[in-house]
């Protein structure tokens, strides 16, 4: 949906900041290659959004609509442009060969999830929101989850809040646990790309290893994104079981309305890719553009990465409590152990 010129003024301050953020960021990153530009805007977004909620009676609020876009559309945007930099022959050729690796990591995932969940006495609902989210796709998961579980908003934040922790911590550690392992530039993207949550984190974590590490990570993680589609469908027939006879009933009336909506949760910067990459294929965007548009991509990543810092809440991170956090933890570490691991069976280390 296009924006209104009252939205576009609404979001001018916040992605402003979050520009202002990723400039210096990048600089940063320029003159310490090791760190790159979007781990400092993350943690540049998150002392300044502190210091914001501190010295100002509203906060965020003023900043909020241009922060929100930032750190969604902006980095869906960049994705995109990533796409520029393969061809179609690429991306089946990655997707197929690491597709063992992610169905492993995302089974593994889900058996912990409702495991250790039941072990730890988390409820079914928010067990189920972190095992989706981290083993699927992070906060996009746990939305199209949401309303076929009919979870509660609670759940949802403490989800949020415990899959952004481990998110973050990815940018930090993934790319030292790589150069520890000795991991290739190929090995790491599909580390990241299987073993990290959101998109802004697998590329960021990617874009900090390296330019190939990033663009086999990005492959992997939308294709891994696609889960989405037979994990929701699953757990809506589920919850049709559940459900009373005159429940069923009525589901049963609206089944091409849920089949719509299930074709809808195809996120559209995955269509939006696979056309960039299709163009590539085709010639239409010359090979010479690449780094042009990977040096752009880069960029929108580090003002999006900004944006996410600006936005965090550390008062919903203390508040998500010890179990879910628990919970959380260990299914990352997990999925980044069976990753590794499905990796060496699979032949791809």
């Amino acid at each position: 949906m296009p924006l209104t010129r009252a939205d576009a003024a609404a979001v001018v301050p916040g992605i402003a900041l979050a520009v202002a953020i990723g400039l210096v960021a990048t600089l940063v990153g320029t003159n310490v290659p090791v760190v790159g530009g979007p781990v400092p805007a993350v943690v540049i977004g998150a002392v300044v959004g502190w210091l914001v909620r501190r010295r100002r009676q509203g906060g965020l609020d003023a900043l909020q609509p241009g922060v929100k876009f930032a750190s969604s559309r902006v980095l869906q945007f960049a994705v995109v442009l990533l796409g520029a930099q393969l061809s179609i022959g690429e991306v089946l050729r990655i997707g197929g060969e690491t597709l063992p690796v992610m169905l492993t990591t995302l089974v593994v995932c889900l058996v912990a999830a409702w495991g250790i969940g039941r072990l730890l006495r988390v409820s079914s609902a928010l067990r189920t929101l972190i095992g989706v989210g981290t083993g699927i796709c992070g906060a996009s998961a746990i939305a199209a989850v949401t309303p076929v579980i009919g979870a509660v908003s609670a759940d949802v934040a403490y989800a949020m809040s415990t899959i952004f922790l481990c998110n973050i911590a990815a940018v930090f550690v993934f790319p030292l646990v790589g150069h520890a392992l000795g991991l290739s530039q190929h090995a790491f993207g599909v580390f990241a790309g299987t073993a990290v949550n959101d998109t802004s984190s697998v590329v960021a974590t990617a874009t900090v290893y390296g330019r190939q590490a990033t663009d086999t990570a990005v492959v992997v993680k939308l294709v891994r994104t696609l889960m989405i589609i037979p994990i929701v469908i699953g757990l809506a027939g589920l919850e049709a079981r559940r459900a009373s006879r005159e429940q069923l009933a009525a589901d049963d009336g609206s089944g091409r309305a849920g089949g719509v909506r299930v074709l809808r949760l195809v996120p559209w910067f995955l269509i939006g890719f696979l056309v960039v990459v299709l163009l590539r294929t085709l010639g239409v965007l010359p090979a010479a553009a690449a780094p042009g548009f990977s040096t752009a991509a880069t960029f929108l990543i580090t003002v999006a990465l900004a944006a996410i810092g600006v936005s965090t809440d550390f008062g919903a991170l203390r508040r998500a409590g010890f179990r879910p956090m628990l919970l959380g933890i260990a299914l990352w570490v997990l999925v980044a152990g069976t990753s590794l691991g499905a990796q060496a069976v699979f032949g791809l280390l």
